[in-house]
């Protein structure tokens, strides 16, 4: 499993997160689903090839249910690159999906659907793979009649208009603005909206973006105080950022044979903070 699809994971899996993302892509940001409503369920299912039993898993699935009756299972499936294949891999999740409702334990229990959604997150370039059975699988037309074509509830994050992106009430909003800026103008004016998730958040901005300033300036010190927006991430990691470079310059002063206090001078700082730097013990 890569670190993207962990890292995704673990924003997604809350479940006010996981509602809120349903609720903006396929309600229009009414509260159809409440967190409450969602229990979770097993990313895995079973099937048989060459006579061996496989797995397959998918990113995140929930189960939506009221007064205890299964009305949905809902699933995200998480893309950073467009994939030729994922009609046939969403295909074939939420085939396993509909099989184990064929189980002798589920045996008269309501049949319920399955609907799966297809994050993708690149803003450099837009999703240009197939998006239906018919398109990957090339089926001739003298077939089509006798295949039912299905086509992937393909979202493309960075390509949201911005009233789709205000839909959204959890932390994902955040993420979802990011991504529509970085598209829009290469650069993000962070928002001062608190977070809920903090680490979540800033871990799938920090290997999304192969950026670990994110992660890092979630991991700082109870001195630093803690992050609470993307305001806070951001001063914090341009701190960060020109303390490395007094670092770097005060460890070339010192192979100039510059004195750790004459470093400390000149660079404004504490005597014990240079020494630090240049791994000098401090009486």
């Amino acid at each position: 499993m890569g670190e993207k699809d962990v890292t995704e994971k673990i924003l997604e899996s809350y479940d006010d997160v996981f509602a809120d993302i349903v609720n903006a892509l396929l309600f229009n940001g009414e509260q159809v689903i409440r967190p409450e409503e969602l229990v979770d369920q097993a990313p895995r299912a079973a099937y048989k090839a060459d006579g061996r039993v496989r797995e397959i898993e998918r990113d995140v699935a929930k189960r939506w249910t009221k007064s205890n009756i299964r009305i949905a299972c809902i699933g995200f499936e998480n893309q950073t690159e467009p994939d030729a294949d994922m009609p046939l891999r969403v295909y074939s999740y939420d085939g396993a999906e509909y099989r184990t409702q064929l189980l002798k334990e589920n045996r008269g229990n309501p049949r319920y659907p399955v609907v799966t959604l297809v994050l993708y997150f690149g803003y450099e370039k837009r999703w240009d793979q197939p998006l239906t059975l018919y398109e990957a699988a090339n089926v001739p037309d003298m077939f089509k009649p006798f295949v039912s074509d299905m086509k992937i509830n393909l979202f493309e994050i960075a390509y949201l208009s911005r009233e789709q992106v205000n839909r959204f009430r959890s932390d994902f909003r955040v993420v979802a603005d990011y991504f529509v800026q970085k598209r829009e103008n290469g650069d993000y004016t962070p928002s001062p909206e608190k977070l809920d998730h903090v680490q979540a958040t800033l871990q799938l901005l920090s290997v999304m973006t192969k950026d670990h300033r994110f992660e890092e300036a979630c991991n700082g010190s109870a001195e630093e105080g803690g992050v609470q927006n993307m305001c806070d991430v951001l001063d914090r990691v341009e701190k960060r950022g020109e303390e490395k470079k007094a670092k770097e310059t005060a460890i070339n002063l010192y192979k100039m044979g510059m004195k750790p206090a004459d470093i400390a001078k000149a660079l404004n700082e504490a005597l014990s903070k240079v020494q630090q730097w240049l791994g000098i013990a401090t009486a």
